[in-house]
């Protein structure tokens, strides 16, 4: 199996790197999010929020049943999508590397464990930021979007091989 590369003036990157370094970078952005005092997190909601109602507005639908903390949960579900559909790629990738069915399910675990891992440990920062608590309540929507990552990526994969056969098959390869 051939490696593709990233070549950078000075910086050499296989592409399971690169992915692996876009999920480490999407999981800091989470934590960094955590990190944000009660208030400043309040407002940016708060300003998504004035957008969503205004975009609403002008297209004809009512905007009075969105609430800052739809778009708080919404954020939470969606960050965590991301980072399950990351998660999902760099398990695809290292589990080429090892083709076979054992290497495979014992890659298993690190992915549940990263499930469970990353929205407690950003649950857990939250404790340590002004005006902010945990709440386990967004540990399980948290997990929720992860699931949903890992889905919607697994899902995207499956479709674009099946794609690909189709198209082999109508050029005459097998």
């Amino acid at each position: 199996m051939t490696k593709k590369r990233l070549n950078m003036p000075s910086l050499s990157l296989e592409a399971e790197q690169l992915w692996l370094l876009l999920l480490a970078v999407w999981i800091l952005v989470i934590f960094g999010h955590s990190m944000t005092p009660a208030d400043l997190s309040s407002q940016e909601s708060g300003r998504v929020l004035t957008l969503l109602c205004g975009m609403l507005d002008k297209i004809g639908v009512g905007s009075g049943w969105l609430t800052e903390h739809l778009v708080r949960k919404t954020a939470h579900f969606c960050e965590y999508a991301v980072f399950g559909m990351l998660l999902m790629k760099n398990f695809y990738l290292y589990s080429q590397r090892s083709r076979g069915y054992r290497q495979t399910a014992s890659r298993f675990l690190p992915l549940a464990l990263a499930v469970l891992a990353v929205p407690f440990l950003d649950e857990t920062i939250q404790l340590f930021s002004p005006g902010r608590s945990a709440q386990i309540s967004d540990v399980w929507l948290d997990m929720a979007g992860a699931c949903f990552g890992l889905l919607a990526a697994a899902l995207v994969k499956r479709l674009w091989n099946m794609s690909r056969r189709r198209g082999r098959r109508r050029r005459g390869w097998r």
